[in-house]
């Protein structure tokens, strides 16, 4: 039997004097409604009194109800321009006595005991200790208070009474106090409940917070330390949708001297599409660096064996779009199938594109059948182009995609800059174009410097 573990003293302090500063603010916020119910109702139920009491006592009446209602209404606004504490329950009792010794002493004028205006001491009972979630205790002091406020006003004025009307009248008064103790006992303990269930979700927030704070740092440790290959310049930019991204590119030179640039785009974002786009990096970095001169075909099926088989271990129905391009002198070979890939051509000032063939990553176990190597030549200052489609599916206001001709417009435009300056420029006309992210954004240019 494993022991009881103890909460520290000072966690259990520490939660005890929270729940209460809550408590306080609940209580505080009540006796708002309660005063204001006072300096409304207590005035009003002298219209009550118009009609149904002697004409004789209503100047009296007139002069307990106002106050009454001038002291209630003083306490209204002091309650409302005050901060919750410790002692903002005696409040509660305060309204008690001033609104219950009013009846009291109205009964007494109107025969003790045997008048039955006594009931009202029920609608102050239940009053206050219904908008008041104080503890229970609070509730049986309170009701006794003014139940011997009644009982002692009356035998103080010895008027005649029988005893069948004073076991009636307190039979019925502790019956109420009883009833409304006992609601708010149950509502006490709703709201304590709350509170500590507020605390554990906060926890488990915090504590969800961290992990995806973990997750987030490793997923920026796994990006290219540098971004530069022999014979090209190259810029990149990723900005995830959440705080973990689905989105994915390496700019790899393996220590055999091969030159690879991939990029791909888990279904879907956050951690799991993180970690599986993780588990992609780690097979590229591994399979390059264990082979020499490979195609880039190779790799993705490769790549996509172990991406099947995590996939299934996750229970997961994610796949994942990949493009790996291999770099040489002259050219580049492509495989993979993932969004377009836009060719800015130095020479004749104009943007190209190729289309991506091949399959999804971690939809089957075999994808070598549905895998193509494609090679196109670059010259010197030619610019390629990846981008993953939380660019061209950028949507405005009017529900209009920021599409690929638009990226096309901007890359021939700003083609003459730092490939730096024109990764920050597409994605300034993309972040002013879109009304919000909803997916994670990945662009890469790498420009042909020089032959190597």
């Amino acid at each position: 039997m494993k022991p009881i573990r103890k909460q520290p003293k000072e966690k259990l302090y520490s939660e005890a004097t929270a729940f209460q500063a809550y408590l306080n603010g609940i209580i505080h916020e009540g006796l708002k409604t309660l005063t204001a119910l006072g300096y409304t109702l207590v005035p009003i139920f002298f219209l009550l009194d118009f009609f149904t009491m002697p004409k004789e006592l209503l100047p009296r009446f007139g002069i307990y109800r106002l106050i009454s209602t001038l002291l209630v209404l003083f306490q209204y606004f002091i309650i409302r321009y005050t901060k919750p504490s410790n002692f903002s329950y005696f409040h509660g009792y305060f309204v008690s006595i001033n609104v219950g010794g009013i009846i009291a002493l109205m009964t007494v004028d109107l025969g003790g005991f045997n008048s039955s205006y006594y009931a009202g001491l029920n609608l102050v009972i239940i009053a206050v200790n219904l908008l008041l979630s104080w503890e229970a205790i609070h509730s049986a002091i309170n009701s006794i208070i003014i139940i011997a406020v009644y009982v002692i006003l009356n035998i103080v004025a010895a008027k005649d009474f029988t005893h069948a009307s004073l076991i009636n009248n307190c039979f019925f008064l502790c019956a109420t106090a009883i009833i409304a103790g006992s609601i708010n006992h149950v509502k006490h303990k709703l709201v304590k409940q709350e509170f500590f269930l507020r605390v554990e979700l906060r926890k488990a927030r915090d504590a969800l917070w961290s992990e995806m704070e973990l997750a987030k740092r490793i997923q920026t440790a796994l990006l290219p330390d540098k971004e530069k290959i022999k014979g090209f310049e190259i810029a990149a930019t990723m900005s995830p949708a959440e705080e973990v991204g689905g989105d994915y590119y390496d700019i790899i030179e393996t220590p055999k001297g091969d030159k690879w640039v991939t990029i791909g785009d888990v279904s879907g974002h956050g951690v799991d599409s993180g970690l599986l786009m993780m588990m992609a990096q780690t097979s590229i970095l591994s399979i390059l660096n264990d082979r020499n001169n490979c195609k880039p075909s190779e790799v993705l099926n490769s790549v996509n064996a172990v991406i099947r088989e995590n996939i299934s271990r996750m229970g997961s129905d994610h796949y994942m779009a990949m493009t790996a391009i291999r770099f040489n002198d002259t050219q580049m070979k492509i495989a993979g199938k993932h969004q377009d890939i836009i060719i800015y051509r130095a020479a004749s000032n104009k943007t190209e594109t190729i289309s991506t063939q091949g399959t999804w990553l971690g939809i089957t176990d075999d994808i070598k059948d549905y895998l193509v190597d494609t090679s196109t030549t670059l010259d010197t200052g030619d610019i390629v182009l990846l981008f993953t489609d939380g660019i061209t599916e950028a949507t405005n206001l009017k529900n209009e995609m920021y599409g690929q001709k638009r990226l096309e417009q901007s890359l021939n435009q700003y083609a003459d800059l730092p490939v730096g300056k024109l990764i920050k420029k597409i994605i300034k006309d993309v972040i002013s174009f879109q009304e919000q992210q909803l997916d994670d954004i990945t662009i890469l240019a790498i420009k042909k410097i020089s032959r190597v």
